[in-house]
């Protein structure tokens, strides 16, 4: 069983910058980000694979996120930057797909979730 805790959350304005950590008790193989807003879905954020060579993000994030992993510190992390009051949600850190993709059925492991609140 692997445990993900997430942390770096927290409440900006619009524009700011924010670093999300998800540490990882063991293995995890591809590693991502969902989010989920109050009253939405949870939705594809961003994922890597294992030795962080490849990456994929939602069109919504595209150019203003991006993840990447420390594999010595076996921890993938969001550095999300020009947020925007519709980034506001419950980030959630997932683990244990084979390969990176945007299916969240694929990942075995889920953190808590650390909130995100970008205010205009």
């Amino acid at each position: 069983q692997v445990q993900l805790v997430e942390s770096g959350g927290g409440a900006v304005q619009a524009g700011d910058s924010l670093r999300l950590s998800c540490a990882a008790s063991g293995r995890t193989f591809a590693m991502a980000w969902f989010r989920q807003g109050t009253g939405k879905e949870r939705e594809f954020v961003a994922t890597i694979n294992w030795v962080g060579t490849t990456t994929q993000y939602a069109d919504s994030v595209k150019g203003r996120f991006t993840i990447s992993k420390d594999n010595f510190k076996n921890t993938v992390y969001l550095q999300m930057s020009s947020l925007k009051p519709e980034d506001t949600a419950l980030y959630y850190c997932a683990a244990g797909s084979p390969t990176p993709t945007t299916l969240p059925h694929t990942y075995i492991y889920w953190g808590q979730g650390t909130q995100v609140t970008v205010s205009s």
